[in-house]
């Protein structure tokens, strides 16, 4: 069962109806004995930083999260602010991350000439730097549906699966062992989400 590790942050249902579209059973829950029984694990998130690493905190989860992730190494997939939170800290705040890749969030930074805008809104493509299983057969110029202003700066460039450009290229997705990590949001990105989403069920 896919658990979506539910810490009072993030658009849950959108990505448990993901889920559901696809035939893939999902259950959200902040409870521990249902989450330690969870053959994957999904880590949303839409807000802050801080807000973030506090739920987590004030629920007891990160003992337990940190257990299924980097002992029992069982697959879990952070979107968004649930990729974020995977680093070791944040511009945004000044709380610890969950410290699983070597990197940090920064945030967008652009001169008012280049004419960007932060957040970063929208479809954009991204670029794959490596094999994953997590992009198998994905359909030609995989795009998908970003809002953001933080991204992430990581130590290993291995750790790297995809890139995309918005002024500057930037990691739009992770991977590391059984570590994986999106910026955008599948559960918006239609048939590439979908595919993605999939993807990460079969691994």
């Amino acid at each position: 069962m896919i658990v979506i590790v539910d810490y009072k942050v993030g658009n849950l249902g959108s990505i448990y109806n993901m889920l559901k579209k696809i035939g893939v059973k999902s259950e959200m829950t902040s409870d521990k004995d249902k989450i330690s029984l969870a053959s994957k694990l999904i880590l949303p998130g839409v807000g802050s930083y801080d807000t973030g690493m506090k739920n987590l905190t004030e629920l007891g989860l990160i003992e337990l999260l940190n257990k299924k992730i980097l002992e029992d190494k069982v697959p879990v997939l952070g979107i968004c602010l649930g990729m974020q939170l995977m680093t070791s800290q944040s511009e945004e705040g000044s709380l610890s991350g969950l410290g699983w890749i070597k990197g940090c969030a920064k945030r967008f930074n652009f001169e008012r000439e280049s004419g960007l805008k932060v957040p970063h809104i929208g479809w954009n493509f991204v670029v794959q730097q490596k094999e994953s299983k997590l992009l198998f057969e994905m359909y030609d110029e995989p795009r998908y549906y970003f809002v953001h202003s933080y991204f992430i700066e990581l130590e290993e460039e291995n750790d790297i699966l995809t890139k995309t450009s918005y002024g500057n290229e930037f990691c739009s997705s992770l991977e590391k062992e059984n570590i994986y990590g999106v910026q955008f949001h599948p559960e918006k990105s239609h048939r590439y989400g979908m595919r993605l989403l999939r993807n990460f069920s079969d691994i």
